[in-house]
């Protein structure tokens, strides 16, 4: 039996979940992938949560995401890595990769460098957040740009209830597949034209986009990014002044929804006793998730960033192992630094670490990032007037999504539809009369 996609070649240089299961929505359907891995490090997504691994030992989670591909290993760094790259892009139909900006820029795997290589070329990537604004490239996970700063877990929690636990690759999935679905339009468009393209999506917005039921009223009826700027707005969404008596009555519940947290942390430690790898309270109660999964890497800018250098060369925290060992000593550490500080004070201190404030639906339709990237696009509606809408999350550079019309009004097109379908007049009349049509 033939598949759709057989004889398209597809490289994927990725790690982790999001745009791995976009290659692998592709091999599904017949695609011949090929999954990079370093030679040395591999794929993260390997080693595994341990939610994902059976008593069996088997690793399902990884096999899941990768199924259907081949696997080989290239060291990018290396020129000789690069070029059989380079070679092997050449000769393909699809690249897809979760490079960070600065990443695709040092190794000069930009979709610019690409398309010389191959103009048929589409070019398919996921960020953290968007491919402008300030936060292009800061280090992001699905837990902090979907979860977080996207709205999803406010959207999730009902009043007077801590906000859900993260569900791993949650977000990634949904972000694949949307990519997934951008990488099969533009083939399609290719197929018409001979003409490749690059198509990008990135967590933050595809978490905005799952939230549409609530988002889509946000956008409308919150202020306008300009507004709420001249209104003396702030990057941590603080854009309604308090008075006093409000802003004791917050503050007095700080220490209430510490306990609470703490409470979903016992949970949670089951599941994850990385410390790195949490959500911390701020001393204006705000909800800070952290997600470093490959701790060692960001250790040392953690510590940098809590002002706690004397925990670098502490044994018991010099490495992953030893943190996950000691992390009920090292959780009431952590806990206590971000309650030193606001939201608006750790802001600054954080940009390298993957982080995102927990925020509500109200802050992320004035949030600078989605600004920059379009998330929120004015359209002027023939009935209610100029307003906000979500924009499409998949982004395509030679044949972007446009919004041309409004929802349709009821039957409003019933006429226009049946003319084109050769009927007359008499005819739409006669259907009318006997409740065919309305």
């Amino acid at each position: 039996m033939s598949s759709v996609l057989q004889g398209i070649k597809v490289v994927d240089v990725a790690q982790v979940a999001a745009v791995p299961m976009c290659a692998r929505h592709l091999a599904d359907f017949g695609a011949s992938v090929i999954h990079v891995e370093h030679p040395v490090a591999g794929d993260m997504w390997r080693a595994g949560v341990p939610s994902a691994v059976a008593p069996s030992g088997v690793n399902y989670s990884w096999e899941n995401f990768n199924r259907n591909k081949r696997g080989m290993t290239l060291d990018l760094s290396q020129d000789a890595g690069r070029q059989a790259l380079c070679d092997l892009i050449a000769a393909s139909d699809v690249f897809v990769t979760n490079l960070r900006l600065w990443e695709q820029e040092k190794f000069r795997l930009g979709y610019k460098e690409m398309r010389r290589i191959n103009p048929r070329l589409i070019y398919g990537s996921v960020t953290g957040f968007g491919k402008k604004g300030p936060d292009r490239n800061t280090p992001a996970y699905d837990t902090t740009a979907y979860w977080g700063r996207a709205g999803v877990s406010q959207v999730l929690t009902t009043l007077g209830m801590t906000a859900p636990s993260t569900q791993p690759a949650f977000g990634d999935v949904v972000a694949g597949l949307g990519l997934a679905f951008g990488v099969m339009t533009a083939l399609y468009h290719r197929e018409r034209t001979g003409v490749g393209q690059e198509v990008d999506i990135s967590l933050f917005h595809t978490g905005i986009y799952q939230s549409s039921f609530s988002a889509a009223v946000a956008a409308a009826v919150g202020p306008a990014y300009d507004e709420w700027k001249q209104a003396g707005g702030v990057a941590s969404g603080r854009f309604i002044e308090e008075d006093e008596a409000a802003r004791q009555k917050r503050l007095d519940a700080v220490q209430r929804v510490q306990e609470a947290v703490i409470g979903l942390d016992e949970i949670y430690r089951d599941y994850s006793p990385n410390p790195m790898a949490r959500a911390y309270l701020t001393s204006d109660g705000r909800r800070l998730i952290f997600n470093a999964i490959n701790s060692n890497r960001y250790w040392p800018v953690f510590c940098r960033a809590i002002d706690r250098l004397d925990l670098i060369g502490d044994p018991r925290f010099d490495s992953a192992e030893a943190r996950t060992e000691n992390h009920l000593v090292l959780e009431p550490i952590f806990r206590e630094a971000f309650l030193s500080k606001t939201l608006a004070e750790w802001r600054p201190l954080l940009n390298e670490l993957p982080f995102a404030p927990d925020q509500s639906l109200a802050e992320t339709v004035v949030d600078p990032q989605a600004m920059a990237n379009n998330v929120f696009v004015p359209f002027d509606h023939p009935i209610h007037g100029s307003t906000r809408v979500i924009n499409n999350p998949v982004n395509l550079s030679e044949t972007p999504a446009t919004i041309r019309t409004a929802a349709p009004e009821f039957s409003q097109h019933t006429e226009e539809i049946m003319l084109e379908l050769g009927r007359s007049w008499e005819d739409i009349a006669r259907l009318k009369e006997r409740g065919v049509i309305a």
